[in-house]
């Protein structure tokens, strides 16, 4: 409520105001949107379209026939989806998410427009399987959810005349606190390098899908790099207990926690996590922070809208619902923070509505890489020319520089990374990958950067492990990376394989 607005809005100061604040969280809200939305446009039908690596048809049948019914499945998983999972589907909703995106982005949102958009994000997650089982995808339903009610029911305009509810910018910083605390508490009990403040030595190197400068910050010195340990200290375990105090502490916890995701920007690729993450930060700043970053212009509109400020009770009873409720759904989230046995990236409720985040509670001291390799001869044994399937993000030639990937995102990259430190039976998705590189698959074959046999197909397809390292620049041969080979990760299998086609059948992925 601000009927008695901001001095920096050209009135007298008497408390702090928020509609620059919310204008800047539902703008950059509205560009991660676009950004989930563009990477289903461009994926989802490979992924899990009738003919994906994991179709959502098959899934929902199995979740549906597990849970007793369709009804009880939508209850459990509601998603838009349980009405119909065509390609054509898909691919619909996906385009429909990405154009609201674009209205919120271009500066016009309200409740209304944001519910749809927050339950056509949350129907991908709840049918995505493992593709959407990372922790930011239920953080951009949760962050979602909590904007809806920044806003009036109809009105679209950038600075209506109602005020965002004060409850629902408190719940912000909560998750943020939340965020921040989970990821620092599930580091500092994870593992022995991060309390020893070696982990930078590593993390670069290894992480899912290195940047242009991840190289760069790897071979940094290494007290810069213990120095870079104690900063992540600061900003998931210190910080976050500041985004509650009064306006001073609060705005430089803010700034910490923001100055923290842009560092993790600039040293690798972790899709569009640490812009998400720095929606919530937004909220530790009011309107007398913001009128002297933004624009005139729209400080001046900002100051018209509350100069002619009306009060909506309807609103202000809906934040206090939604503060009841979230203070409910928090008791768990909040003692798994405080539990020895602390998971992370977790959903309490059916609707992702109050959760438990965190990252890189363990970090890997090599870095292990799966190639799909393809060989045209009849031969499979090593002597055969066999040929890499490149992928869009990881590492497989040695001279070639990581890309700036995020805010998008490669699912199939991400998922291969994790597949590396594990074994094929933990990802049997990976033997219809196969199954479809053999048969030179247009969906699956888009999941790389190109296709070695663009006109035949492959006799086998196998996946070699390797392990990977950076090697320092200015090298003679120009490298990137140097790399061994590890061992055959799967074997060489063709189209005519017995065992193949079996299991695929009994999977339900070809008939």
């Amino acid at each position: 409520m601000d009927s008695k607005p901001n001095s920096t809005l050209g009135l007298p100061d008497v408390m702090p105001t928020y509609r620059l604040t919310r204008f800047v969280i539902l703008r950059l809200l509205g560009a991660i949107y676009a950004i989930a939305f563009l990477i289903a446009i461009n994926q989802i039908v490979p992924l899990i379209g009738a003919n994906g690596l994991l179709p959502a048809s098959i899934y929902l049948k199995q979740a549906s026939a597990a849970l007793g019914s369709a009804g009880a499945g939508f209850v459990r998983l509601p998603s838009v989806f349980w009405f119909g999972c065509s390609d054509a589907t898909l691919l619909t909703v996906a385009w429909a998410g990405f154009v609201l995106s674009c209205v919120i982005v271009a500066g016009y949102a309200n409740a209304l427009l944001l519910a749809v958009l927050w339950f056509l994000y949350m129907s991908f997650v709840h049918v995505g399987q493992e593709w959407y089982g990372y922790g930011w995808e239920i953080q951009l339903t949760e962050t979602g959810f909590l904007a809806i009610f920044l806003c009036p029911l109809l009105d679209l305009r950038p600075f209506p005349k109602y005020a965002p509810p004060f409850a629902i910018i408190v719940l912000f910083r909560w998750l943020i606190c939340r965020i921040m605390l989970g990821a620092g508490m599930i580091k500092y009990r994870g593992d022995e390098i991060w309390r020893n403040g070696t982990v930078l030595y590593y993390h670069f190197e290894t992480q899912p899908i290195p940047g242009p400068l991840s190289r760069w910050f790897h071979f940094l010195p290494r007290s810069v790099l213990r120095t870079g340990v104690w900063f992540n200290w600061l900003a998931e375990l210190v910080a976050p207990w500041f985004v509650f105090w009064p306006r001073l502490a609060r705005h430089i916890a803010g700034v910490v926690i923001i100055l923290f995701q842009f560092n993790i920007i600039l040293s690798g690729n972790l899709s569009f996590l640490n812009w998400l993450t720095i929606i919530p930060a937004l909220a530790c700043f009011d309107d007398g922070f913001w009128s002297k970053v933004l624009p005139k212009k729209l400080v001046i509109k900002a100051a018209a809208a509350a100069s002619n400020a009306e009060e909506s009770k309807q609103m202000l009873t809906t934040a206090w619902i939604v503060t009841a409720l979230v203070a409910i759904l928090s008791i768990q989230p909040a003692l798994n923070i405080l539990s020895p046995g602390q998971i992370m990236n977790t959903s309490f409720d059916p609707l992702d509505l109050v959760n438990t985040y965190g990252a890189f509670g363990t970090v890997g001291q090599e870095r292990l890489n799966v190639v799909f390799e393809g060989t045209m001869d009849r031969d499979s044994s090593d002597k055969a020319n066999w040929k890499p399937y490149i992928y869009k993000g990881l590492p497989v030639l040695l001279d070639k520089q990581p890309p700036q990937i995020a805010p998008y995102q490669l699912r199939l990259d991400w998922q291969m990374w994790f597949a590396s430190m594990a074994s094929p039976n933990e990802y049997p998705w990976t033997l219809n990958l196969v199954w479809k590189l053999l048969h030179n698959d247009p969906g699956a074959v888009s999941l790389f950067a190109s296709s070695p046999f663009p006109k035949k197909r492959p006799q086998f397809i196998r996946a070699v492990l390797y392990r990977y390292t950076f090697v320092k620049p200015n090298n003679p041969q120009g490298f990137w990376w140097g790399r061994k080979r590890i061992g055959i990760w799967l074997p060489p299998m063709s189209a005519k394989d017995t065992r193949l086609i079996r299991y695929l059948k009994s999977a339900g992925w070809i008939r």
